[in-house]
């Protein structure tokens, strides 16, 4: 099981063990989409959408998100979260919205997996605020856009 720090010598899963490791200042970015109709779009953009602002409770979704990442991931250090902010973009061409999450810490492991979370959450709010309009929005492109600080260093995605 090499290179999988989720799993001890004997294969059982456990939370990686990070008490020895120096405080490092930590700041994750992520990315995903949601992409809809033009008609639904044109809902979302004009605020008429039956739920409400679903750009605006989309942000606040992803912030709330990342504050709660180690409770949906069962092997995710609880973090004392400093910074996130969750942009969200409309985007004609796609078309839908962009969503973009930016979570900063200073502690013993990084914040990857509150910005996928964030990202994560936002678009599926949006999905959640639109789907009386339209089922059969797709969401993806969730990923790593980048991290810094911890041990491994800086990483940008190609």
């Amino acid at each position: 099981m090499t290179g999988l720090t989720h799993f001890d010598a004997s294969g059982a899963a456990h939370m990686v063990d990070v008490s020895e490791k120096p405080e490092t200042a930590r700041v994750a970015v992520a990315e995903g989409w949601i992409r809809m109709s033009p008609r639904t779009l044109d809902i979302v953009r004009s605020g008429t959408a039956e739920k409400g602002d679903v750009v605006g409770i989309a942000r606040l979704a992803g912030i709330m998100g990342a504050k709660r990442t180690a409770d949906l991931i069962p092997l995710c250090h609880p973090l004392p979260i400093a910074k996130v902010a969750v942009e969200v973009e409309i985007d004609a061409a796609l078309p839908g919205l962009r969503m973009t999450a930016t979570v900063g810490t200073s502690g013993r492991t990084g914040v990857e997996m509150e910005a996928l979370t964030a990202v994560t959450t936002a678009c599926l709010t949006a999905y959640d605020m639109a789907k009386a309009v339209q089922k059969d929005m797709e969401i993806g492109g969730i990923r790593l856009l980048s991290k810094k600080g911890g041990k491994s260093g800086d990483w940008t995605a190609p």
